[in-house]
This record gives structure tokens, C-alpha cells and sequence, in this order.
């Protein structure tokens, strides 16, 4: 008899009770790795005065919620935070864990990584299930979370896989994981958890929160107008941030630029930024590495232009312009707002 393998979980972060985006998203990849294994996906949520939440992760696919609801999980804590998890993973024993690869996640996951001695990768951009061929101990492995995510600096595709204790533990950047959409009528269990801390493990208080709302919303922009190394310096990145304004869109970047400088890392875009899916992509003065692409290639319609007809962008552009953008960026804002 085939030993049982456990349920995928996802560790939902919210605010305020509003479910995190990248949360749902990795709701929506979890049911789809459960469904290859035959197995559930569930979900663990900590907070106070959260349960309203549960209606909308069985929406995205969760058949069941661990609702760990209690004034002293508000705001987040990693002590606390960690205890309890750690508590229902020695209960229930689940196969792959799940985290955003956010500010909680990448502080949270690695303890409890540590207290379980399990694996953790970092930062993932993929995830499947495979088997797994391990030919320097000997040993085969079925039905394996392949872990992808870049490595050094971007520039190669690494795919781990963790032999070590369950779960399989990950984090996942925000915006790669296409989130499902939600279907109103679904219903699952919630499972209410005993929180049981002590005072060692509230130890932490947060005495004051300071929000600084993020200035740029590259995951939401329909039109997103992007900047890359080819634009040349920071001051011609007016040009871009001009394009931008005069269409409605958002201001994205490639590495390089950010790297030189000219624009904050908020608006970096690819496998070390964010991942978008707008309407509309402009892709300025890009070359189009691999990285670059895989963070905008699902754009619905995208726009390259560059002086290099040879340039990978056009591989990946519905259209191209061959020029340069000094000269074709004012043109197109001319032209559009003759149309407007």
C-alpha cells in the first residue's frame, strides 16, 4: 500500500481582513498542484477577526480553512505566528507549504523551515510536480515539487527539489501566478484552531505601524510604458515617464535601468521585479533578455521599440519599431493626442 501523501497549503497573509493578491494567487497554483497529486488544497489563516475571509479562499479553490483567530495574532509577529503553524504542521502533516515571498513570508517561512528541518526555496517564479531521479544517492522520488526560480543575478533557471522532511516549502513572488477566477457557489470547512502561546512567544509588541503606500501599481496598470538601458540616461526617462502620462498608464523599467540608477527598483519588471499582464506594453530601448520577457511576455498586446532590428523584444512584440525613441516617443504622443 502506497504511503498517503499530505494536502498543499498555503499560508494566506491579510490586512485589515483583505486578502493579499498574491495569497489567492497561490491558492490558485496550489489547487492546480493538488489536483496533479491527487490531493487538496488548504489554507492557514491567523489574524483576528478574519473569518470572513474563508468565503473568498473557497471561492479560489480551498476546501478547507485552519482559522487560527485570536486578538494576539493582530498585527503580524513572527513568534506567534510560527508557533502555531509549526503546532498544525506536526498535527496534520501536509506535503507542500506555500508562502508569498513578502516581507512576512520571507520572515516567516524560514523558521519554521528551521524548526522542522525542512527545505526552503526562496523567491520562486514556477512550481510543478515531477518525479525525481536522484542519481548521486540512488534514489527515485514521485511526484516531486520541481521549485524554479532564477539564480545568479537572473542569468540561469535553477530547478530545486527538496528531499528533506515535508513539507516542501517555498516562497513565491507576487504577480507570476496567474490567479483562477472565483466561483461564487463554492463552499469547504473551517477548522477553528486552539491557540495555545506563551508568554515567551508574545514577547514581541509592535508599538507603532507607519504605512507608506507604494507610489507605482504595475500588477493593476492596463497600460504599462517601460524603459530599459537603451533609453540612455536618467533625464531621458522623461520621455518615458511622458508616454505614460499622456496614455494613463504606468511606468515600468528593465534591471539595467534600474541598476544605472534612473528609476527606483519599484518599477523593475522580470524575474527580479514584478510580473505584469496589461493591455498595452511599451516596450522602449528593451533588448529583451529572457529575464525582461518572462515578467511582461503574457501582455496582451506589446509594443518594441528599439534601434537594433536584431533585438529579442521583437521575438516576443506584436508590433515593432525600428527608430529611435528620442525621436519616436514624441511622434507618438503627438499622434495620440491629435486622436484624444
Amino acid at each position: 500500500m502506497s504511503e498517503q501523501i499530505g494536502n498543499v497549503w498555503v499560508f494566506i497573509e491579510q490586512e485589515g481582513g483583505k486578502i493579499a493578491d498574491v495569497s489567492l494567487e497561490l491558492v490558485s497554483k496550489g489547487a492546480e498542484l493538488a489536483s496533479t497529486l491527487g490531493v487538496d488544497v488548504e489554507a492557514v489563516l491567523l489574524g483576528s477577526n478574519v473569518e470572513s475571509c474563508c468565503g473568498t479562499l473557497f471561492q479560489y479553490g480551498c476546501k478547507k480553512v485552519y482559522l487560527a483567530d485570536d486578538p494576539r495574532l493582530e498585527p503580524f509577529t513572527v513568534l506567534p505566528f510560527a508557533k502555531v503553524i509549526m503546532d498544525l504542521i506536526r498535527e496534520h502533516k501536509p506535503n507542500i507549504l506555500l508562502f508569498g515571498a513578502t516581507m512576512k513570508g520571507r520572515e516567516l517561512a524560514p523558521r519554521i523551515a528551521s524548526e522542522k528541518l525542512a527545505g526552503l526555496t526562496a523567491d520562486c517564479t514556477d512550481l510543478r510536480i515531477d518525479d525525481f531521479d536522484d542519481k548521486v544517492n540512488k534514489k527515485f522520488y514521485k511526484n516531486k515539487l520541481m521549485q524554479i526560480r532564477p539564480a545568479f543575478g537572473g542569468n540561469i533557471i535553477a530547478t530545486i527539489v527538496n528531499t528533506w522532511d515535508d513539507p516542501q516549502m517555498v516562497t513565491v513572488r507576487e504577480g507570476v501566478m496567474k490567479m483562477a477566477e472565483p466561483k461564487a457557489d463554492a463552499t469547504g470547512e473551517i477548522v477553528k484552531v486552539d491557540v495555545a502561546l506563551t508568554q515567551e512567544e508574545t514577547v514581541v509588541k509592535v508599538i507603532e505601524r507607519v504605512r507608506q503606500d507604494k507610489t507605482v501599481n504595475l500588477k493593476g496598470a492596463q497600460i504599462i510604458v517601460a524603459g530599459g538601458y537603451g533609453v540612455g540616461s536618467k533625464e531621458n526617462f522623461k520621455l518615458i515617464h511622458e508616454l505614460a502620462q499622456a496614455l494613463g498608464g504606468e511606468v515600468g523599467a528593465s534591471r539595467a535601468a534600474v541598476d544605472a540608477g534612473w528609476i527606483d527598483h519599484d518599477h523593475q519588471i522580470g524575474q527580479t521585479g514584478v510580473t505584469v499582464r496589461p493591455k498595452l506594453y511599451i516596450a522602449c530601448g528593451i533588448s529583451g533578455s529572457v529575464q525582461h520577457c518572462a515578467g511582461m511576455s503574457e501582455s496582451k498586446k506589446i509594443i518594441a521599440i528599439n534601434t537594433d532590428p536584431a533585438a529579442p523584444i521583437f521575438s516576443v512584440a506584436h508590433y515593432g519599431i525600428v527608430g529611435d525613441l528620442n525621436q519616436v516617443i514624441p511622434m507618438m504622443i503627438k499622434a495620440y493626442k491629435a486622436k484624444a
